[in-house]
């Protein structure tokens, strides 16, 4: 064309999560029997919705009310509710006016991040959730700022880097937390998060927390609301319905705005996500409506307890069997349902393989890894996909030079889920003595 119109920042815009779904959906044309472990997804994963939950879907669904636009902000009602729960837990206050919903969490992290001056960055956790980095680099055209979460530290974040990122890096403005944690399942003890507000308030910065796994927290482990540490430094936290429902397919998350009258520019920032909003007019309407309804139904709080102890065992049993194979490092997950597994250094190389019985299999994954420059721990991954049919994400794909995998926990069958950690433990040992 006789001018460029591609974004400076598109090359940045990447989803491993899901483009490894093409790879997989091609072998299982060729006849290979796959499991899917590459995406939080819990209704694909065979999660049944309790027929008190759809009852109230489908009661609001008969209601006219639900087809038609809502306020740009989202449902009165429901953002009213909103607040005066993060109100009863007496930190950072909030009106209804403080909540903007949007259609799903990632038109949230895009609208979050698209609408900082381009200079402006965010530092964001290594590893880090593909939508946050990507989107975050995006905007800036550039690689993303990155600070260190320590896999021989519960993957907690490493907050020397993190001060040292700040100092020697005059461009950052914000501070991205994610909280339980995607991809490792590290969730944060109160004192860290303390400590990162501390460094923002000392900074002079904003932090952004993605809580959508709040409240999926197990093994004895526990957290708290960033509105419960914020203090007067300008926030915004992001929360959502799709993994605790869960119904990902509602697209539906909110934003919590805290302090946003605690600095001019931080309000300016606000109220131009607010006007690219309403811009769209509003966010879909039916989920904002039923999720009140929902979470203060007399059996939700028993469907959530019992997919977090679900969790819990899953995450023991993938832990236990992993823990002891050599040449990798393991960290048992605490919370949301995902646990990532780093390689050793240079235990990985570019001429290990697994046996592939199908040939028109192999020839494919030998074509995949093929091309120079594909990362070590994508090699292994698509070996493990063409001989086990067992897929993962690689670790590299979540902003990160650590070489490794993301699996999730949310297999429901016992006896599956245990024969697939068995498989990946076994792979592996296979993989790097080959």
């Amino acid at each position: 064309m006789r001018t460029d119109i591609v974004h400076i920042g598109a090359g940045e815009l990447t989803y491993e999560i899901r483009n490894i779904v093409e790879v997989g959906m091609k072998l299982q044309n060729l006849g290979l029997s796959t499991n899917w472990e590459n995406i939080g997804d819990p209704i694909m994963k065979g999660e049944e919705i309790p027929l008190w939950m759809k009852e109230i879907v489908s009661d609001a669904v008969m209601q006219d009310a639900t087809y038609g636009y809502c306020p740009t902000r989202g449902v009165l009602s429901t953002r009213e509710f909103i607040a005066a729960e993060t109100n009863k837990r007496g930190g950072a206050q909030i009106d209804p006016e403080d909540i903007l919903f949007f259609n799903g969490l990632g038109d949230a992290i895009s609208k979050i991040f698209g609408f900082l001056k381009r200079t402006a960055r965010v530092l964001v956790p290594t590893p880090s959730y593909t939508t946050h980095s990507s989107a975050e680099a995006a905007h800036a055209g550039d690689k993303p700022l990155t600070y260190i979460l320590d896999p021989n530290h519960h993957w907690y974040p490493d907050l020397d880097d993190l001060e040292k990122s700040i100092k020697y890096n005059p461009a950052v403005a914000g501070i991205l937390i994610i909280n339980p944690d995607n991809p490792t399942g590290a969730v944060y003890p109160t004192h860290i998060l303390e400590s990162i507000v501390e460094l923002a308030r000392r900074y002079d910065l904003f932090i952004v927390c993605d809580e959508v796994y709040h409240h999926i927290v197990y093994n004895g482990t526990s957290t708290s609301p960033l509105s419960d540490v914020i203090g007067d430094v300008p926030a915004i936290a992001m929360r959502g319905v799709s993994k605790e429902m869960p119904w990902p397919g509602s697209r539906c998350g909110w934003i919590e705005v805290y302090n946003g009258d605690k600095d001019p520019m931080f309000s300016k920032y606000i109220q131009s996500i607010l006007n690219a909003k309403m811009v769209e007019v509003c966010s879909t309407t039916l989920p904002q409506s039923v999720y009140p309804a929902v979470v203060q139904h007399p059996k939700y709080q028993g469907y959530l307890e019992e997919r977090i102890r679900r969790y819990e065992k899953f995450s023991n049993i993938a832990y236990d069997c992993l823990k002891d194979v050599k040449g990798v490092l393991v960290n048992r997950p605490n919370g949301a349902f995902y646990m990532s597994v780093c390689f050793e250094d240079g235990a990985l190389t570019h001429s290990q393989s697994l046996p592939i019985e199908n040939s028109e299999v192999r020839t494919m994954v030998e074509s995949l890894v093929a091309p120079e420059g594909t990362s070590v721990d994508k090699r292994f991954v698509y070996y493990l996909l063409g001989a086990t049919g067992v897929c993962v994400v690689p670790l590299t794909s979540f902003a990160t030079d650590l070489q490794g995998f993301r699996v999730t926990l949310l297999e429901r069958d016992e006896a599956v889920f245990r024969k697939v950690f068995e498989t990946i433990a076994i792979s592996i040992k296979q993989y790097l003595n080959s």
